[in-house]
């Protein structure tokens, strides 16, 4: 709702609310479009539901009005701007619409089914038991004089009594019920009297019989029964259910609907009313009239008495055939709405599931990128602690060959001697003092290439710069060193502080084996 229709709907008295809260309600209206139809309509909402769906006629008020100020008709032509008088539809008054066959289709009000029934005040209730009493006992006597006489009935009927008799009992001795379960009764009712039949009724209320018609762009047909006629039955079997008649009513190219009700029932009594039917058997059709309004229904046909099947359906498929042609119209303008409607929600459709793709796309785009960067990022950190450990491992060895023993001399005679063929296969024959632990000789053969170039800076007297013990470091050998034959492995790790003569005896071969590092991986596993 916008601004100004919020200070419209703010400007209106308490019960002007109440009524456009219950004409919008009802009709699902508009409020800005609604607060002027009820003003027209002097705030009346069952005059205003009126008008929305059976169209406005001309206000007598306003033409006077319009006669006092304004010339004749005749004296100018009024001509649209942007339409020529032929473009314009032809709009029908409803004397013009009466003048043509055609009466607004009214919309009954039944009493809800769950309203409570209205009791008067306990002492009128006293005051007028005794004549309540006495219309009970006339009116029990008189259904049981029908029922001896049959012919009694007939005898009123002929001096005018019986219709308003008739009248009376229409809306006693049933049990009222919602339109709804109205309509299921009486087809019960009715296939209980006549036996199966292939008449399509409708199920549901007159009122909604009505809207389906509308919604539908079908010819509404009323079948209004009263059991106590007497040409009820045999009009009912020998022209409603006659064989030309149902496949007429039934054919879908006839697009009907048929709607029946027994006038013993409040709401059927209700349309018999409204339809002004006068006489039974009785018969209307209504449909849809665009010309009246986009909302109007009217009654274009009238079949009243015992028609006969050929005279029942020359009236029926006359008015049908006279109003099809504007149908027509409308459900070709319906359906280029609905065509157009359907292609807008398809490129609608279209358009989601490009702009989901593409969102797909760049939601893909998106993780691939940011998948490429952290591989990158793991790359890049990869690539630093394998050169930090680079780094590390050389300070370490630098470190390491720092506190190395130098070989013992020939004064040392129980020195060890070990040949060591190196992985290059270069064999390097060293002396290690008894009490060394096997980890010097492991650090030897690390530091291997460390210890030659400090000798060569020694033979150039030249003093290595001290180096300090990388921090963090844990340092771990990549190799193990075993004995040929028999193969010994002589593990640095389980051999802790074993001395090299204790563990190789007075001297020996061995050999460096690299460890991989799946087998490595294997070995910790094993130990854990």
């Amino acid at each position: 709702m916008s601004s100004t229709d919020a200070a419209d709907v703010g400007q209106l008295a308490e019960s002007e609310r109440a009524a456009l809260q219950t004409f919008t309600t009802v009709t699902g209206q508009d409020p800005a479009a609604a607060i002027p139809l009820l003003r027209r309509s002097q705030w009346n909402v069952q005059i205003a539901i009126s008008k929305f769906y059976d169209g406005e006629g001309p206000d007598p008020l306003e033409e006077a009005r319009a006669a006092l100020h304004d010339p004749p008709p005749q004296s100018r032509r009024t001509q649209n701007l942007m339409l020529d008088d032929d473009d314009v539809p032809p709009r029908r008054t409803p004397a013009a619409a009466r003048a043509a066959g055609r009466e607004p289709a009214p919309r009954v009000t039944t009493q809800p089914q769950d309203m409570p029934p209205l009791r008067p005040p306990f002492l009128l209730s006293i005051l007028f038991s005794p004549f309540n009493l006495l219309y009970r006992l006339l009116y029990s006597s008189f259904r049981l004089l029908g029922t001896l006489f049959p012919f009694l009935p007939r005898f009123f009927n002929s001096i005018g009594v019986t219709p308003t008799l008739r009248g009376l009992r229409s809306t006693s001795g049933r049990r009222p019920l919602a339109p709804k379960d109205t309509a299921a009764r009486f087809i019960r009712e009715f296939e209980e009297e006549f036996g199966s039949h292939p008449l399509p009724f409708l199920e549901n209320g007159y009122n909604m019989a009505l809207e389906m018609a509308h919604r539908e762009l079908k010819f509404l047909v009323v079948v209004l029964l009263s059991p106590e006629h007497d040409h009820t039955t045999w009009w009912v079997k020998e022209t409603l259910l006659s064989r030309e008649v149902v496949e007429y009513i039934t054919n879908p190219d006839n697009r009907i609907l048929l709607w029946g009700g027994n006038v013993r029932d409040s709401e059927a009594y209700h349309v018999a009313n409204s339809l002004r039917c006068t006489k039974f058997p009785f018969a209307a059709v209504i449909v849809h009239t665009p010309d009246a309004g986009a909302n109007a229904m009217s009654t274009i046909a009238r079949i009243s008495g015992a028609t006969t099947p050929s005279e029942f359906l020359q009236k029926l498929s006359a008015a049908i055939s006279q109003n099809s042609e504007a149908l027509d119209r409308v459900r070709a303008r319906r359906a280029e709405q609905q065509a157009a409607r359907t292609l807008r929600e398809q490129q609608d459709s279209a358009y989601q599931r490009s702009l989901e793709q593409d969102r797909e796309r760049a939601r893909r785009r998106r993780e691939e990128e940011a998948a490429r960067q952290r591989a990158e990022a793991e790359a890049a950190a990869r690539i630093a602690a394998e050169e930090k450990r680079a780094r590390d491992l050389q300070q370490w060895r630098q470190w390491r060959a720092q506190s190395i023993p130098a070989e013992p001399g020939p004064e040392v005679t129980d020195a060890i001697r070990i040949s060591i063929r190196m992985p290059s296969g270069e064999r390097v024959i060293r002396r290690f003092r008894p009490e060394a632990e096997l980890e010097e000789v492991y650090a030897f053969v690390e530091c291997y290439d460390i210890l030659q170039q400090q000798q060569q800076q020694e033979g150039q007297q030249q003093r290595p710069e001290p180096v300090s013990e990388p921090e963090g470091f844990e340092h771990k050998y990549g190799f193990r060193l075993v004995s040929p034959m028999p193969r010994t492995v002589y593990d640095v790790e389980s051999a802790g502080t074993v001395t090299v003569k204790e563990r190789i005896g007075r001297g020996g071969n061995l050999l460096v084996e690299p460890i991989d590092e799946d087998e490595e991986d294997e070995e910790e596993e094993t130990t854990t």
